[in-house]
This record gives C-alpha cells, sequence and structure tokens, in this order.
C-alpha cells in the first residue's frame, strides 16, 4: 500500500516553495530587441507567443508558423465546425470504424491512457450530454435530457484500432469532445515547430495550456497561477523552465443559476453536471497533452483523489485550489527542509 502525503495551506498563506504575488500570469522584464511577441486567437481562446532569436528575418516567420499550428487544430478537433475532422466521427463512427489522421488518433490514444488512469473522471465522450449546455445562455439539460444522455458518456464505446488507425463507436448517440485535451496537443505541435526553426527560448500558450521551451535567457520564467476568485490577482508563482503547466479552473466558462449556484463546463462523466468542491487544478509536467488532460482529470476526482493519482506518475506535479480556499500541493513541489505554514499527512 502507498502512503500518500498531501501538504495544505490556506490560499494568501506565505509558501516555503512558491513564490506568493500579485498581477498577471506571466512575469517577464520589458521586451529587449532579441525578444518578439504575438498573439491571436484561435480554439475559442488567446494565443500567446514569446520567443527569443538574434535573427530579426526570423521572428515574423515563426510567429506566422506557430500561431497557424493552432488554426490547424482547431480545424481538425473542433466540435463546433461541421466540416472538422472529429465532427465527421462523430457522425459517422458507429456505424462502423473511421480512419483518422496520425494528430487525432495520437489525441485520442493520450484520451485513454487519461480515462485509464483517472478510472473514468476523464472523459471524451462527455460531450454526448455536454452539448446539451449553453454558458452563454445560461442553458443547461432538464434532470430527463441527463437521464438520456448519460448511458453515452463511456470512454470504453470508443474502440481505437492501432494497426487500421480508425475509430468506432459501441453505441449510437456518442459524441467525443477534445476541449479538454486538444490545446495542450496544439501547444506541444507549436513548441516542435519553433525547436525545427531553430527557436531556444521561448513561452508558448492557449488558454491555460502553456509550454516553457529552456529558461528566459539565465533566469527562469515565473508563472503565476491565478485566484479563482479575484480577477488580476495570482495565488502563487512558480519560478520553472522547459516544462508543460496546464490549468483547468471553474471561472473559465460558467453562469450562476437561479440558485446563486455556478454552472461550470467542467463536467462529472457520473452526472453529467458541474463538479463542485475544486475552484482550480494546475498541473506541471514534460509536455502538454498529458497536463491538459491531466488537469482535468484531478479537477474530477477532488483533491484527495487527485492528489493520489499524482504522486503515483513520475514527473508529474499539481496544485488544487479548493472551494474552501484551501490550496493541496503534491510532494514534489516541497522541499524536504520545508513544510512551515502548512499541514501535512498519509491518506
Amino acid at each position: 500500500m502507498v502512503t500518500i502525503k498531501r501538504w495544505t495551506f490556506e490560499l494568501g498563506s506565505t509558501l516555503p516553495f512558491l513564490v506568493v504575488a500579485t498581477g498577471l500570469a506571466i512575469f517577464s522584464m520589458p521586451a529587449s530587441a532579441d525578444w518578439y511577441r504575438f498573439s491571436d486567437t484561435a480554439m475559442t481562446t488567446p494565443i500567446e507567443l514569446e520567443f527569443w532569436t538574434e535573427d530579426k528575418k526570423l521572428a515574423d516567420r515563426v510567429g506566422e508558423e506557430v500561431l497557424a499550428v493552432f488554426h490547424q487544430v482547431d480545424a481538425q478537433m473542433s466540435r463546433y465546425r461541421e466540416d472538422s475532422e472529429v465532427s465527421r466521427l462523430n457522425r459517422n463512427a458507429a456505424n462502423g470504424p473511421v480512419a483518422v489522421s496520425d494528430g487525432l488518433f495520437e489525441v485520442l490514444e493520450k484520451a485513454r491512457e487519461v480515462s485509464i488512469l483517472s478510472d473514468g473522471a476523464f472523459d471524451i465522450t462527455f460531450g454526448s450530454v455536454g452539448y446539451l449546455y449553453d454558458f452563454r445562455a445560461g442553458k443547461r439539460p432538464t434532470e430527463e435530457e441527463l437521464r438520456s444522455g448519460l448511458p453515452q458518456v463511456n470512454f470504453r464505446d470508443v474502440i481505437l484500432d492501432q494497426d487500421a488507425q480508425t475509430v468506432e463507436f459501441r453505441q449510437a448517440g456518442i459524441r467525443v469532445d477534445l476541449g479538454g485535451i486538444a490545446k495542450g496537443y496544439a501547444v506541444d505541435l507549436g513548441i516542435k515547430r519553433l525547436v525545427s526553426l531553430g527557436i531556444r527560448h521561448a513561452r508558448l500558450s492557449a488558454g491555460g495550456d502553456m509550454r516553457l521551451l529552456g529558461d528566459k535567457r539565465g533566469r527562469p520564467w515565473y508563472v503565476g497561477i491565478r485566484d479563482p476568485r479575484v480577477e488580476g490577482r495570482n495565488a502563487v508563482v512558480l519560478p520553472l523552465k522547459d516544462t508543460a503547466v496546464s490549468t483547468s479552473g471553474d471561472y473559465e466558462r460558467f453562469f450562476v443559476d437561479e440558485a446563486g449556484d455556478r454552472v461550470h463546463h467542467i463536467l462529472s462523466p457520473e452526472t453529467g453536471k458541474s463538479v463542485q468542491g475544486v475552484q482550480s487544478v494546475t498541473i506541471i509536467g514534460e509536455d502538454a497533452l498529458t497536463t491538459d488532460g491531466l488537469s482535468t482529470a484531478v479537477f474530477v476526482l477532488g483533491p484527495a483523489r487527485g492528489l493520489e493519482m499524482v504522486e503515483r506518475l513520475a514527473g508529474i506535479d499539481v496544485v488544487v485550489i479548493d472551494d474552501q480556499r484551501m490550496m493541496h500541493v503534491s510532494e514534489g513541489l516541497v522541499p524536504p527542509q520545508s513544510g512551515q505554514g502548512g499541514t501535512s499527512g498519509p491518506d
């Protein structure tokens, strides 16, 4: 039996291993002549790119090619576009195997891996009920609609054939939604493009998903985890380099219902309703495809089960902020000599 130690801190307390601060999510010095910044909107989220190069002629090409990646992935994996590969899959896979691209198959394989790790807490077939929500209009499904749609929420009903690179649904009515993992995939592709163009120091983000390439020319990148309830304020700031960071929060897409409850886009595969008890989850790891999926999985699992899962994964750390404004941190973020200011104990 594995003993898990969970470190818990009150939001706003002084932590021995994290930098407490306020302000924007990324802290950096003003750009010099060798730092370039580009931004765009794709996949329904802001895209931000910052990189260093001595070749000014290369800079525009880098910005154009990296930002184009996100539009390409959006055209391929968006459930909102009728002509996307995912929409075609949702229309046809219940009728038999559907051949898919290398990229889509890679994302579906990673989604299945995270689903198995989390015992179904992460499940891309949540789209079978997720499409019933309209967060802009403040609309959610009725209990009857949920009862009708929930039998189609089961990642095990998505059959992946590696040899043929095909996908098949075991039952009609399944809709996969890659909103909880596709942005991470796009960020990883963007980083690969940066490396291929000779860039060695960069930050690339798509909403809550980020990759840091190298350091910031001899010093770390400072990445903030925002306070879920105070806009413009960070709960903590992490000094990081050459890593991936993904945050899932209940503040991204939501509305408040007539009872005063927050209805947000991170849904429980078991109930089809917004997960309660957690405000945000941040995962730190090697690649954004993995951290993106895991941040949603831990959000659904909650602090105790989420921390337990993460502590079993090499190279992964997590920060969970619960609905009591308490911050739960994996042991990998706590130096052995530290521990002041928080509580720990076996779970």
